[in-house]
């Protein structure tokens, strides 16, 4: 109603023992779907998890293009991309910012970055809660293997 949207990982009653970098993200990493300049499309920022030294579940918030497709995997991010009407950019428009291209990754001043998406697209921003914020951490704890991307 107020125009607000999160994507939030759900937790059951019970659940197995697992890595504490995993029990530990339920409800800490959420991601906030939200309109963008231009009608009819909505965004949600891209702050990929990593686990700290002490098992838990950190976002970065600001990355170099190049450090972000490192962060990620080159190939998702243009996997998502490829998607019919969406586009990852710069999340504010400031002249200072050096253009996000996933051609050339630039690798000198980090950023912000958000991926842009039809408000009519419901899978897009699970996919990208998927990658930015999950995959991290189960890579971190062993249970999915590096994709070497």
């Amino acid at each position: 109603m107020n125009g607000e949207r999160d994507l939030v990982l759900h937790k059951p009653t019970v659940v197995p023992e697992m890595p504490s970098a995993l029990s530990n993200l339920h409800n800490r990493l959420r991601s906030g779907v939200c309109t963008s300049a231009r009608h009819g499309e909505l965004r949600i920022m891209v702050f990929p998890t990593y686990v700290d030294t002490h098992g838990r579940p950190r976002i970065k918030k600001s990355l170099t293009t190049w450090d972000l497709a490192n962060a990620v995997g080159l190939h998702h991010l243009r996997e998502l991309t490829a998607r019919e009407g969406v586009a990852l950019e710069a999340a504010f428009d400031r002249p200072d910012l050096p253009p996000v291209d996933l051609d050339d990754p630039q690798h000198e001043k980090p950023l912000q970055h958000t991926l842009l998406f039809p408000a009519t697209d419901d899978e897009t921003p699970v996919i990208a809660f998927v990658r930015f914020r999950i995959v991290p951490v189960l890579r971190n704890i062993g249970w999915l293997p590096s994709d070497g991307d």
